[in-house]
C-alpha cells in the first residue's frame, strides 16, 4: 500500500525493549525524536549515522520530515528501533525501496533480547560455586 503525497506514513520499529513509533511525512530533511532534534536527543554522532542509513541507501534524506516517538531500553537499543522504524516506513511509502533496505539489513528485527534469570541460580547463566566436599 503506497502512501499519498501529503498523508503522513506510519511504521514500528523494534529494537531489545524499545520501540519506535515512526512518522514519515514529505519535507525538507528534519528528524525529531520526542520532541527534539535527533542529534540533540542521541549526541553520539555515531548512532545518528546509523539511524540515518536507510535514508542514504535510498537517497531520501532531504525528502522526509521524521517525527518519532520512542520507549524503553537504552540509547543504542533506541536507535537500532528508530532506524527500523523508518527502513518499514520507506518500504510503505515506495515499495520498490524494499530490495536494497532488505539487502543492506536495514528491515531485519534484531531479535536479541536480554536472557531471562533462571530460578535457583543468580542469573542467567551463572551458577552458584559447586562443592564436593
Amino acid at each position: 500500500m503506497a502512501a499519498t503525497d501529503s498523508s503522513p506514513t506510519i511504521a514500528t520499529g523494534r529494537r531489545k525493549t524499545s520501540v519506535a513509533r515512526v512518522r514519515l511525512t514529505p519535507g525538507v530533511g528534519k528528524m525529531f525524536v520526542n520532541g527534539k532534534e535527533f542529534t540533540q536527543y542521541f549526541g553520539d554522532p555515531v548512532l545518528c549515522q546509523y539511524i540515518e542509513q536507510p535514508l542514504e541507501y535510498v537517497n531520501a534524506k532531504e525528502s522526509f520530515d521524521i517525527q518519532a516517538r520512542l520507549n524503553g531500553g537504552g540509547k543504542a537499543g533506541q536507535a537500532g528501533a528508530l532506524r527500523h522504524g523508518i527502513s518499514r516506513a520507506l518500504v510503505e511509502i515506495d515499495p520498490e525501496n524494499r530490495e536494497v533496505l532488505k539487502a543492506k539489513g536495514c528491515l531485519t528485527r534484531d531479535d536479541r533480547m536480554k536472557e531471562r534469570k533462571k530460578p535457583g541460580q543468580p542469573g542467567a547463566r551463572k551458577r552458584f560455586q559447586f562443592s564436593k566436599r
